[in-house]
């Protein structure tokens, strides 16, 4: 039986590579994103250069970056299997600071680039009549935090939630299966952008009182990609955030 194939953006560091790891392991072919083609290569290089992936530079809100990944996926791999929109950036920022560069910033690439990306690969799973698209949002759309305003990043996120369920809703007749995975605090090179120096004293947000692994994330990703009665749905991975805390 041929191998399945993914597309998975943001794919050079943290959750995206981590991802893409995961599923070439179980015998995906993937092709990977990155708005950083050195970070990209080096990420490529860094999983062993294996045959059955393959890797696409530039900016995910840009179609001919979705349409260059689908021809990819097509040429070399027949098929498009699973979409994983984990391109993304966030960061905090008091709301009466926020200016419009800003905004444009986080709708561009969170919501803008998911739905071009998956507006691109939606007609071959059409074509052939199944297929997996997973987005990536954040527990904190349900969840919100007083001291880490973050209004900017969470209207795109809280938009990409929306667009989940409506994908979910327009494309069940075709078995296209379309998710979102809500992830907590995990441990990868964002918290470093954004000037969390030690990501593991926000521990206490969960009530597991640990901050997640990118593998956990990655775990989820593949569980949604071959589950054939799950869709529409938000899964948080975030050791009980959106339920309590501990004090």
């Amino acid at each position: 039986m041929k191998n399945k194939t993914a597309i998975i953006t943001g794919a050079s560091t943290g959750i995206g590579k981590e991802t893409a790891k995961y599923f070439l392991e179980r015998g995906y072919n993937v092709v990977m994103n990155s708005s950083s083609e050195a970070n990209l290569k080096k990420a490529f290089e860094d999983l062993g250069a294996p045959s059955n992936a393959a890797y696409v530079p530039g900016d995910i809100s840009e179609r001919k970056t979705a349409q260059q990944l689908v021809n990819l996926a097509l040429e070399r791999f027949g098929s498009i299997d699973v979409l994983i929109n984990n391109a993304g950036v966030f960061s905090p920022k008091p709301f009466l600071e926020v200016t419009k560069e800003d905004l444009e910033r986080f709708w561009k690439i969170n919501l803008l680039g998911t739905y071009i990306t998956s507006q691109e690969v939606i007609p071959q799973m059409v074509k052939q009549q199944a297929g997996a698209i997973i987005n990536i949002g954040t527990v904190l759309v349900d969840h919100a935090i007083g001291g880490f305003p973050a209004t900017a990043p969470l209207t795109s996120k809280g938009a990409v939630h929306a667009f989940t369920r409506q994908l979910a809703a327009e494309f069940g007749k075709d078995n296209i299966k379309v998710n979102t995975i809500a992830p907590g605090i995990i441990r990868s090179p964002l918290q470093g952008k954004m000037g969390i120096e030690n990501a593991d004293s926000l521990s206490g947000l969960h009530l597991l009182n640990r901050i997640g692994e990118a593998e956990e994330v990655a775990e989820a990703a593949y569980y949604l990609a071959t589950a054939d009665f799950v869709t529409g749905e938000t899964i948080n991975i975030a050791g009980g955030h959106t339920v309590g805390h501990s004090i």
